[in-house]
């Protein structure tokens, strides 16, 4: 299923919605009491101080915490923060002094009560609501900020490291299939001095092989069927070059169950086995079983006879295909295949076993 393009209304949609539920809630808020009859400069007051709350808000979001807290300049910050909250105390003191707010709340409550009061608070009020209202505002202005800012870096950092695996794929697929279409060209060079119409035969075959490298696995992944059909092309076209001192079994899954697979991924395996098993003076044998035990898993197993020959060396130039594959698994399937290889079995053979859950 394809991902939703992303919503640009929808974010400020929520801040509308919030500040919408704020406003209701801190606008409505009056003392309990019953009779009790708010003057209008009360309301006044608390819409001015909303708007108040609003602006440092964002004055926070969008100017303290990008240009300070996540500068690395925190006592700036610290500052900052305690700072906007004096100057919205400040606010709050001056527009009461202004619309003389103590006097008419003073008249508000001894309405309310029926007597006048005893004891009249003189002097400046200490507008503690306010200042608790403030730090939350800022507080949520913060910790808003800091989560979005980590969630970002979290995309981007994804984000990268998908470019960067993507890149890596690559460039090991390039290394790949030159490695396997040189020996393969070399083979067909050395038939077409024995024996013209197997050449050709085998011409059509490679072009066959290089239709499905650049074209069919262009999506970056196969089908298990097509990759089988391209090992069974492989081991038709290697077979050419060998004589009756060699023998090569290949087993294949039946029934086999298509499923997506990273496109020749087993064939450094079969490179290695051909390149290393094979001797002009020597009987041997490579063995080649391809197993679906259940749908979503695969089963390779690679045994070769295990030759005294000197270019040996996997870790070499030589072994550029099991050092790939093994790092194109590590990319492509963490924690789902098991490889083990073992360069010396007690029947004298290299063996290579891959377990792969390929979903």
């Amino acid at each position: 299923m394809a991902a939703l393009p992303p919503r640009p209304y929808l974010t400020p949609l929520i801040h509308v919605l919030v500040w919408g539920l704020f406003g209701l809630t801190f606008l409505l808020f009056q003392p309990l009491t019953g009779r009790l009859v708010m003057p209008p400069e009360f309301w006044l007051k608390q819409g001015l101080m909303f708007c108040v709350w609003v602006v440092s808000f964002y004055l926070t979001a969008k100017v303290s915490v990008p240009k300070l807290l996540f500068q690395g300049r925190t006592g700036w910050f610290v500052l900052t923060l305690v700072g906007t909250t004096l100057a919205v105390v400040l606010i709050s003191r001056f527009l009461e002094s202004a619309l003389n707010l103590p006097e008419l709340l003073d008249k508000a409550f001894e309405a309310a009560a029926g007597r006048p009061r005893l004891l009249r608070q003189t002097g400046p009020r200490f507008d503690s609501m306010g200042l608790l209202i403030s730090m939350f505002v800022q507080g949520i202005a913060t910790s808003i900020t800091v989560v979005q800012k980590w969630q970002k870096d979290a995309q981007i950092r994804q984000s990268l490291e998908q470019q960067r695996v993507s890149s890596e794929l690559s460039v090991l697929k390039a290394q790949i299939n030159p490695h396997f279409f040189f020996n393969t060209l070399n083979n067909i060079y050395a038939l077409t001095l024995l024996d013209g119409e197997e050449a050709r035969t085998a011409i059509h075959r490679l072009s066959r092989m290089m239709r499905y490298v650049l074209y069919d696995t262009a999506g970056g992944f196969t089908l298990l069927s097509q990759e089988v059909a391209f090992v069974q092309d492989y081991i038709t076209l290697m077979q050419l070059r060998l004589d009756d001192r060699v023998t090569v079994t290949f087993e294949r899954p039946d029934p086999l169950r298509d499923v997506p697979v990273a496109p020749m991924l087993l064939l450094p395996f079969l490179e290695n086995a051909f390149k290393h098993g094979v001797a002009a003076t020597q009987a041997s044998h490579i063995y080649i079983a391809l197993r679906q035990p259940a749908p979503q898993t695969i089963e390779l197993e690679v045994r070769n006879t295990r030759l005294m020959l000197p270019s040996t060396d996997l870790t070499g130039s030589n072994g550029i295909g099991l050092a790939n594959t093994r790092r194109r698994l590590d990319l492509l399937y963490p924690g789902r295949f098991n490889l083990m290889v073992d360069d010396h079995t007690p029947t004298n053979e290299f063996l290579v076993h891959l377990t792969l859950q390929v979903a």
